[in-house]
């Protein structure tokens, strides 16, 4: 995909960096829309179905969390990546933003030219995970890869994108441990730096999700994925 075929959208209430940070995502070839407000920005997410959301945290009306759970719960903007720009860099806002199904995290304050750089590493991602076609069967579980979307016990559930690249992996060679290095690699990539505790936050997600009796810890090694 052509990066003026991108559409980013950015939603920050501070006008300098919707001005700043717009101008130099535009100017790297990116279609670039922004909001000011949680509100604003789920309502263009589903107008205007962007590849990229970037989402500051602290806003008037709506918060970046909560505007990041609502986007969350629309089923055609469930391959739509989501980071946080924010000054805030606790560790309980990071887990709150992961919780919220977010894909990264990034802190300000940050040069213009680095941040178009993990834009376009997010991106190249992106791209790069793209799913072949091919729908995988294991016990009662389906996933559509095509679709990014997953059958469980015969009840349909759309997953985050990161939480679903976390399934697909660890159920692409079940009983298989899967080391916390190799995960970070295969889903979350080397250009970005996570938490520790980012695969630890989606392992509970999908626990919630599909069972805790999938996924065993291998304590001090990873996870891995049992039928």
């Amino acid at each position: 995909m052509k990066k003026k075929n991108i559409t980013i959208l950015l939603v920050d209430d501070e006008p300098d960096i919707l001005e700043i940070v717009g101008y130099n995502l535009s100017a790297e070839g990116y279609n670039v829309i922004t909001a000011d407000n949680g509100i604003e920005a789920v309502k263009i997410a589903k107008k205007k179905k962007p590849q990229l959301i970037i989402l500051d945290v602290m806003m008037p009306e709506m918060d970046g969390i909560e505007a990041c759970e609502q986007i969350r719960k629309i089923p055609e903007l469930s391959e739509t990546m989501i980071t946080f720009l924010t000054a805030r860099g606790e560790d309980y806002s990071q887990m709150a933003g992961f919780d919220a199904g977010a894909d990264d995290y990034i802190t300000k304050p940050i040069k213009p030219k680095v941040l178009v750089s993990k834009v376009n590493a997010l991106l190249r991602r992106f791209k790069e995970n793209e799913p072949s076609s091919n729908i995988v069967k294991i016990g009662n579980l389906v996933i559509n890869r095509d679709e990014y979307k997953i059958v469980n016990n015969e009840v349909e559930i759309i997953l985050p994108r990161k939480e679903f690249e976390l399934l697909s992996l660890l159920a692409s060679k079940p009983g298989k441990v899967f080391k916390r290095e190799e995960i970070l690699d295969n889903v979350w990539g080397n250009e970005v730096v996570v938490g520790g505790r980012t695969i630890d936050v989606h392992i509970r997600k999908l626990r919630e999700k599909i069972g805790d009796d999938s996924f065993k810890t291998v304590k001090g090694v990873g996870y891995k994925f049992v039928v």
